[in-house]
């Protein structure tokens, strides 16, 4: 199904820096609580995300990603995601995160 110029959008995907992560043992795959900060218009955030097959923590501190913020918040167990990391999916399942070549404004749209 083909996706529409205005579907696309309305997805807002923003720059965020990592500022704090955390393992996530409840997590049914492995993966890290990500606490990312977008800047004064969209503020911190959380998210979960499968990224420990490439990535230590204190690799991801400081960090920026790209992230989609207008999706619906989704509870993962306990924890309440309220973003997308964003990353391409290798065969494996592995993710590596989409991020800028260069440090950027936190919260500056991607288009």
């Amino acid at each position: 199904m083909d996706l529409t110029w205005n579907e696309f959008e309305r997805t807002d995907m923003r720059v965020g820096t990592i500022i704090e992560v955390n393992d996530f043992p409840e997590a049914r795959k492995p993966a890290y609580q990500l606490t990312i900060d977008f800047g004064a218009e969209i503020g911190i955030r959380k998210s979960s995300a499968q990224i420990t097959v490439h990535y230590k923590k204190e690799d991801l501190l400081n960090r920026q990603i790209i992230s989609v913020v207008n999706f619906p918040k989704k509870q993962i167990g306990k924890f309440m995601s309220e973003c997308l990391v964003l990353g391409a999916i290798g065969k494996e399942g592995d993710v590596i995160l989409l991020a800028p070549d260069f440090k950027i404004e936190n919260g500056l749209r991607i288009g």
